[in-house]
């Protein structure tokens, strides 16, 4: 790991945590598995202040082109659950894969134990949307 632990940004992580703590409903066991996992992780994240934020760690709106362990290549754009649309290839944070993406950086390997099993998979580029706001994070607060 790049950093030596996930990292996170203030906002970003105080979300997650709430989501987290509702998110305790889903459906499926192996969802759930998905999403103590990233409980624990953020146990050891890393959290910093949005201008401490380095541009290659996934975050929220994040656009990610990873590698699979078959050799396959995705493009994915990790986002909030209410904007989640599998046909743009946007995930959310609650999937097995968006949780398994976020506070991650450029040339992480991640093994990762999907519903299908553990899987490794290599981050090869982090682009961040330019028009991330604040306001999209802030806005789910009040729902």
């Amino acid at each position: 790991m790049k950093y030596g632990s996930i990292i996170l940004e203030k906002k970003e992580y105080v979300y997650l945590k709430r989501i987290l703590n509702i998110s305790g409903y889903a459906g499926d066991l192996e969802t759930q598995k998905c999403l103590m996992s990233l409980a624990n992780e953020l146990k050891t994240a890393h959290i910093v202040d949005e201008d401490e934020m380095p541009k290659d760690v996934i975050r929220f709106n994040s656009t990610v082109t990873l590698v699979l362990e078959n050799g396959v290549e995705k493009v994915l754009q990790l986002v909030i659950p209410s904007e989640r649309d599998i046909k743009q290839s946007k995930i959310s944070v609650l999937t097995p894969m968006g949780s398994a993406l976020i506070g991650y950086s450029v040339d992480d390997t991640v093994q990762w134990d999907f519903p299908s099993g553990k899987q490794n998979f290599s981050i090869i580029n982090v682009v961040q949307d330019c028009t991330y706001r604040e306001t999209e994070i802030t806005e789910q607060f009040k729902t």
